[in-house]
């Protein structure tokens, strides 16, 4: 299953012992992850604006304007490096604000689609009918009789419980909804190139080309309230109050989002099949962030956070501070991870304390050992099932959207993350990085070292599956 719809289940000790039998015969994943090639020279750095590309000159100097408050020489050695392996140019002016959890993002998310002038595009993994569901459906009704028009991408897997009667009733007004993927062996012909096993597990939102939301935040009752206003002593509910981060962008780069809506609108053969707004204008300036998309496309092969984040840590020279809510690495995560805290680099990590799915969570514990000994501090959130997906760097790098750290997003899902290059969202994301910490448990070296034998077996077997989590 994948994040987001994975339920919180117990595993009965006879299907564990049979499946350990099993587990003896499974060999390791064999397939090879992206790398990012040659460097580029700096001139070579695609950037644009609300205008449209720079020249050579201009985006050199554009670039030399982001790099001036980066000591480190992470962003100038990030932008050459991971050039060739990005679909999406470096966009200037746009702004972008942190949601910090479920309510707060709902609040952003209703208020820009009631303010929606032409159009409004979701693209979720999971859409339920009862509670945000229900007043999503609600203010889409509202606006489509107004004369907005409005589409809807669903993933099947991920909204799988949803009945079929709240989709029927969107369309009953006027909205487009699509499917994406089919489970239904009748439907499955159209999406030939797609197994069952490739899922849109990005959270994408775009409101009249211009605003555009992305991050770790589905359409579910497990976000109807937040998860730094409950007593600490209280026990934590699996089922509600889910800690987790999206981001509200503004400016030319919402077009990027609106281009990943619209070509995955049209490769799906969702009806009808419009490619997008054709009749609006570039979105206008909205502030002074560089920023840009990147995306994962299985089909393609292609997953460019993947790409990036490992460049970003591979040239790193202070902090590497990571909040993510699956974590199952491959070996080249990991090696990285250990090199920058090898050459002195702050590498934290704020990972779930408890998981929806014990499988992924135990695979990603079964690599704590190896991260401890090499100085990387890791912190578990108990308090709250933690679900956000972002990265923080150097205090100049920044990350947020769909995508963790796990071969099930590397290799086999349909994802999205937000790029923003600087220093004042960077402060921002390291505060909420704080936050996460200062409500986490360090997990010791000592302490690991000392776990039982019943969680070493869950993570030797996990570890065997880690390449389908």
């Amino acid at each position: 299953m994948t994040s987001g719809s994975r339920r919180r289940r117990k595993t009965p000790r006879l299907v564990l012992c049979l499946a350990v039998l099993l587990a003896a015969c499974v060999s390791g994943p064999a397939v090879d992850l992206p790398d990012a090639g040659a460097a580029v020279p700096l001139a070579a750095v695609r950037v644009e604006d609300e205008r449209g590309p720079l020249g050579a000159a201009r985006a050199q100097a554009a670039i030399q304007r982001i790099a001036r408050e980066d000591a480190s020489g992470l962003l100038r050695h990030h932008l050459t490096h991971v050039e060739g392996a990005v679909t999406q140019p470096l966009v200037l002016g746009n702004e972008a604000h942190l949601l910090i959890d479920g309510p707060q993002t709902e609040a952003a998310m209703f208020a820009a689609i009631g303010a929606a002038r032409r159009s409004v595009d979701i693209e979720t993994y999971i859409l339920e009918a009862e509670g945000a569901g229900a007043r999503l459906a609600a203010l889409l009704e509202k606006r489509r009789a107004e004369g907005i028009r409005v589409r809807v991408l669903y993933d099947s897997v991920g909204s799988l419980a949803t009945p079929r009667e709240y989709f029927d009733r969107l369309r009953a007004v006027g909205v487009a909804v699509c499917e994406f993927n089919p489970v239904n062996p009748l439907q499955l012909q159209r999406h030939s190139r797609l197994n069952i096993n490739n899922r849109d597990h990005r959270k994408l939102m775009v409101v009249d080309g211009s605003t555009a939301f992305t991050g770790g935040i589905n359409i579910s009752a497990v976000y109807s309230s937040g998860s730094f206003s409950r007593k600490k002593r209280a026990p934590p509910d699996p089922k509600a109050g889910w800690r987790d981060t999206h981001v509200m962008a503004r400016g030319p780069v919402a077009m990027q989002f609106q281009q990943l809506f619209d070509d995955a609108w049209r490769t799906q053969g969702c009806h009808p099949a419009d490619s997008g707004l054709r009749e609006a204008a570039a979105p206008a300036r909205a502030g002074n962030m560089a920023m840009r998309t990147v995306a994962a496309d299985p089909l393609m092969e292609r997953s460019e956070l993947y790409v990036a984040l490992l460049s970003a840590i591979d040239h790193a020279r202070r902090r590497v501070w990571l909040t993510y809510g699956y974590f199952v690495p491959d070996e080249r995560t990991v090696a990285a991870l250990q090199s920058a805290a090898g050459r002195g680099v702050d590498v934290r990590m704020v990972l779930p304390g408890f998981s929806d799915f014990w499988a992924p969570f135990h695979a990603g514990r079964s690599h704590y050992s190896a991260l401890l000994e090499a100085g990387v501090r890791i912190y578990e959130r108990r308090d709250a099932l933690l679900h956000a997906k972002t990265a923080v760097i150097d205090g100049v790098w920044s990350s947020v959207g769909s995508t963790n750290l796990d071969w099930r997003s590397f290799v086999h899902n349909f994802e999205v993350d937000l790029l923003v290059l600087d220093g004042d969202f960077a402060d921002e994301l390291e505060q909420l990085f704080r936050m996460d910490m200062d409500a986490s448990h360090e997990v010791s070296a000592r302490e690991w070292k000392r776990r039982d034998i019943g969680t070493r077996m869950l993570e030797w077997f996990a570890r065997r599956w880690e390449y389908l989590l």
